[in-house]
């Protein structure tokens, strides 16, 4: 059954957190839960680390933890060093009734630094990226075994980021990785959202309903600015925006052919001084609504209106 989730990322970022600091946690969750309809929502920093404590206070607005970034360190630690780092997430996850787990390397990442240029971002060779593969879906059949599928989350200043690098990280992975996509990071590192999902829509696990507005994110490639700046520009919008770039209705009925059946996350984070949390995350949720009814995707019977 498919529900609909947000990102607390669109009211208060977590790689600057000065991002809407000013905004209060229980108005992230009220205007989340009560007053947009969100079925769940994914982590952030401003939640309560304890499982219990954590399923506690979403509850009280109506809302389900979805699951949440994991950083992984692949690159630099053991598979077995990895999972022993994992198990304070592990546990939250299982305490809240978790399907996935969302996981990025992020042992050399850009995208969290304010002053390096995306596009000045690592990569691996093609024997890197196999090894790197074999460390990844090793990790993925731990949690697997634990009754959690791995989602990893292509994003952009990492290692997976084009769609080259998609379509080598799956060829290196499999069958217990899966993929988070998310259109507006595919979009930003090159690729043709629905051209990328076609070809691996059979593995998705979880899904990212960013937009982006494609002017700002020339002018980011174009001046070389950091993911951040990138943010704070406005490269990422939601469904429903006029100016963003994306359609969402092909890329949803490529899931609808494909039997996904997990859920559709807004997770958009801009500056919400300039662009307030409340009105564009109602607009994205009543443009991906309506995208899923047009694709024919399958919701539950209070989730398609």
């Amino acid at each position: 059954m498919i529900r609909y989730g947000t990102n607390p990322i669109a009211w208060a970022n977590d790689d600057d957190r000065s991002i809407g600091a000013h905004i209060p946690t229980e108005q992230i969750l009220h205007e989340a839960g009560a007053l947009i309809g969100f079925d769940g929502i994914e982590n952030g920093h401003r939640w309560p680390d304890d499982p219990q404590a954590l399923k506690d206070l979403l509850g009280r607005h109506g809302l389900q933890f979805i699951s949440g970034w994991y950083s992984t360190e692949l690159l630099t630690r053991s598979v077995e060093d990895e999972i022993a780092a994992v198990q304070g997430h592990l546990a939250k996850l299982k305490a809240n009734d978790c399907a996935i787990c969302i996981v990025c390397e992020c042992s050399n990442t850009v995208h969290g630094d304010p002053d390096v240029p995306v596009n000045d971002r690592p990569r691996l060779t093609a024997g890197e990226m196999a090894a790197f593969g074999a460390k990844v879906e090793a990790f993925a059949a731990y949690l697997a075994g634990q009754g959690i599928t791995l989602a990893y989350h292509h994003h952009m200043g990492t290692v997976v980021e084009s769609p080259e690098e998609i379509d080598a990280f799956m060829a290196a992975t499999g069958p217990a990785t899966h993929l988070l996509f998310d259109a507006g990071h595919c979009a930003f590192g090159g690729g043709d959202p629905a051209r990328v999902l076609a070809k691996h829509a059979a593995r998705v696990a979880h899904f990212h309903a960013k937009n982006i507005r494609r002017p700002v994110t020339e002018q980011v490639r174009r001046t070389g600015m950091s993911f951040l700046q990138a943010v704070k520009a406005g490269a990422f919008t939601v469904p429903g925006d006029p100016e963003g770039a994306i359609d969402f209705v092909p890329l949803l009925r490529i899931l609808a052919d494909a039997g996904y059946d997990g859920w559709l996350v807004i997770e958009a984070e801009q500056d919400p001084v300039l662009r307030n949390p409340l009105e564009y995350q109602s607009m994205g949720l009543r443009a991906l609504k309506g995208a899923a009814a047009q694709a024919g995707l399958e919701t539950g019977p209070d989730m398609g209106s």
